[in-house]
């Protein structure tokens, strides 16, 4: 078995990188793709094969695959090419004789309304129809998006959210990419659409209970209304474009889009996932500035 993982540069692909390898994955049995093939000089020091791949130019596609059988298409981060780009990636695996292709989508994609699930939804379809074996990992939230939250909480006291007491059942990146890398080394998973979420569900008022014992002092949760939600946003100087995208991602939350608590991840990995607390932490830890 040949693996490539594309955007291998990447956070997600970095730690599926590391996953693999801590699996058993042998070294030369991994390929990791990059735009910018200089970003992944410490997976060539680790003994994979580099190559460059960059979802809008094919040629690199077609290239990166050569010996390969088996494909983790990170989904793209360029809002409105995302269709196009992971078609071409399908497309050159379908060509390319690949037997896996395993696809990084969001929660409940194909039935939800909420702005990221178009274009997964439309990529699963593309999936479905090039007849290429797959298996679809609909990721839920890292857990590592919060930790914003609980930064700016150490010096407000307060997160804000339109979310309402909508529940999350996310994860850090490293629990899904281990998921990830078990999915890829196994049989048996081909066909398979999962649902990927954390042990255990929080809301906004959690956030809050878990940032007050992270930092040591009190931090309540101020839930806002849409329009608040906007105004609080162009306030900081979003433009209104990305405030509205901000603003329609909570009410999705509210309206139930990641509430998902299905125990995947620790059924493929075996182990528990990391806590909401424990996650934090270790995300503000290394977002902290080095020491001089």
């Amino acid at each position: 078995m040949t693996i490539l993982v594309t955007a291998a540069s990447g956070q997600l692909g970095r730690l599926t990188v590391d996953a693999l390898l801590a699996r058993g994955a042998a070294p030369s049995s991994i390929v990791a793709g990059a735009r910018d093939t200089s970003k992944l000089a410490d997976a060539a020091a680790r003994g994979l094969r580099t190559v460059e791949l960059d979802y809008g130019k094919p040629d690199t596609i077609a290239a990166a695959l050569e010996g390969v059988d088996t494909v983790l298409l990170i989904s793209g981060s360029e809002l409105g090419q995302r269709v196009a780009q992971h078609r071409n990636v399908i497309d050159a695996a379908k060509a390319a004789g690949v037997t896996k292709l395993v696809y990084t989508s969001a929660p409940k994609a194909a039935t939800a309304d909420y702005p990221l699930a178009p274009e997964h939804a439309a990529t699963e379809a593309v999936i479905a129809e090039s007849g290429v074996p797959a298996v679809i990992l609909r990721n839920n939230w890292y857990i590592e998006n919060y930790a914003a939250d609980v930064a700016r909480a150490a010096e407000s006291g307060v997160v804000a959210s339109s979310s309402g007491d909508g529940a999350i059942v996310g994860a850090t990146r490293a629990d899904l990419a281990d998921a990830a890398a078990v999915v890829l080394l196994e049989d048996g998973h081909l066909g398979e659409v999962y649902e990927l979420s954390g042990d255990r569900a929080f809301t906004y008022a959690d956030l809050a209970a878990a940032a007050s014992e992270i930092l040591g002092r009190d931090v309540v949760y101020t839930p806002l209304t849409t329009e608040e939600h906007v105004a609080a946003l162009e306030g900081a100087g979003l433009p209104a474009d990305v405030a509205g995208f901000v603003v329609a991602l909570d009410a999705g939350i509210a309206s139930g889009v990641l509430d998902v608590p299905t125990g995947t991840i620790s059924r493929l990995t075996g182990r528990p996932t990391t806590t909401l607390v424990d996650g934090l932490r270790a995300a503000l830890a290394e977002s902290a500035p080095a020491a001089v």
